[in-house]
């Protein structure tokens, strides 16, 4: 039987939403406020699920000591405090909306999670506003 744990993190990071394959008014149009050219910024909170069987030598699905320094290697060192578009080169070539920056954790987490473990990431951009991926 599968068992999902779920450890919550922390950031605070500043972006712009812009398509340089448009011209100011149709960012405007799309992106509103959000495409303010001196950056905005989120405090985001991070959810994120594993789910597996549970070990039957340790009770868990994993240990939350090893997810917590995953989440913390792999997530928020890289984007804490950092503006989005400038400093994180996965955001050189794609809009970090919440839904690109929620996949962007999945792959740095996925990289070094054990196979044998399904991985769901929940990023909140505001209170009102979340996505989850995979959906």
């Amino acid at each position: 039987m599968k068992v999902k744990v779920n450890r919550k993190a922390h950031f605070n990071a500043a972006h712009r939403l812009f398509n340089p394959n448009w011209d100011d008014a149709k960012n405007q149009e799309i992106f509103g406020l959000c495409n303010n050219p001196y950056f905005h910024g989120h405090n985001y909170n991070l959810v994120v699920s594993v789910i597996g069987e549970v070990d039957p030598d340790t009770g868990y699905v994993i240990d939350m000591k090893i997810l917590k320094d995953i989440i913390e290697n792999e997530v928020t060192s890289k984007l804490d405090h950092k503006n989005l578009n400038m400093e994180v080169k996965e955001f050189a070539t794609q809009i970090p909306t919440a839904e690109n920056i929620a996949i962007v954790c999945y792959n740095w987490i996925r990289e070094v999670l054990p196979e044998n473990l399904e991985l769901k990431i929940t990023l909140f951009e505001t209170e009102r506003n979340w996505v989850e991926y995979p959906a």
